[in-house]
């Protein structure tokens, strides 16, 4: 059966997030991750992981800033990565030391680096330069620490203009930098959403050993796994079929809202036995 953890940046907003973390290991998660760490102090994060038993699986490297508090600020004010952006790279490292100083404190064993939204005046082939190479640098960073990191395709209805948004173009950019640290993380919402076939391409990827997280959501309004047009059942079979030992993100938006206990409420898909 996969080991699902629990995104608390979607999940459980009915609580002050902090607060989530307890609320997650109620409800029976080992594992939890979330979109950004950086507003909160390692220590204070890594006191309610302990307190309530959980693991980090997951969380992004900065999607912008070239100092905490911007880095903390970042997603607020519609930065969504720098890796592919030309003239950026003094602020993209500072992102990537900033998140392995947390995933070591966390003791969190992956990160996911966000390409970026790809300027409309900037050739595609210097983009493509630019992200191979800060990737190749944060991997370099990432692996004496024991730190694997993610490229993650996203679909461009939720995120316009993304530089990322295909399976075989991030597996294609593994390849091309070449670390062994660094995989693809399978969002299976997106990949629904740009492509389809799912689980053709959960048998044509997961094989290769190079997936190192899968995330999910129903499709098309990301609410639970059994709401939309997604068999999460059958694909979850076809992921067991395959021996995929790695977790299951649930990043999904609980279709209650934030009425209390709504997140619970929705967990009826998660399958028993």
């Amino acid at each position: 059966m996969p080991r699902f953890a629990a995104n608390l940046s979607l999940m459980y907003t009915e609580h002050p997030f902090l607060e989530r973390f307890g609320a997650a290991a109620a409800d029976g998660f080992g594992g939890v991750e979330f979109l950004f760490p950086y507003e909160h102090t390692a220590a204070e994060l890594r006191a309610r992981l302990d307190a309530n038993g959980l693991q980090q699986v997951l969380f992004n490297a900065p999607p912008g800033g070239a100092n905490r508090a911007d880095a903390a600020s970042a997603w607020a004010r519609g930065e969504r990565g720098t890796a592919c952006l030309p003239g950026r790279e003094a602020e993209f490292r500072f992102g990537i030391a900033l998140a392995l100083e947390y995933a070591q404190a966390l003791g969190c064993p992956r990160v996911h680096v966000m390409a970026g939204i790809a300027p409309a005046d900037v050739e595609p082939a210097r983009l493509q330069a630019t992200y191979l190479a800060n990737l190749r640098h944060a991997a370099g960073l990432a692996a004496p620490a024991g730190v694997e990191l993610l490229i993650e395709p996203i679909n461009t209805r939720d995120m316009p203009g993304y530089f990322l948004t295909h399976q075989a173009q991030a597996h294609a950019v593994r390849e091309a930098v070449g670390s062994a640290n660094l995989r693809v993380q399978m969002d299976l919402y997106h990949c629904q959403i740009m492509e389809g076939d799912l689980a053709t391409k959960l048998r044509q990827y997961l094989p290769t050993g190079h997936v190192g997280h899968i995330q999910i959501a129903g499709v098309p309004e990301r609410h639970e796994p059994d709401v939309g047009e997604l068999n999460y059942p059958y694909l979850f079979e076809v992921i067991d079929a395959l021996g995929y030992p790695g977790w299951i993100g649930c990043e999904y938006r609980p279709r209650g809202g934030m009425v209390s206990g709504a997140t619970r409420a929705g967990l009826g898909w998660i399958p028993r036995g």
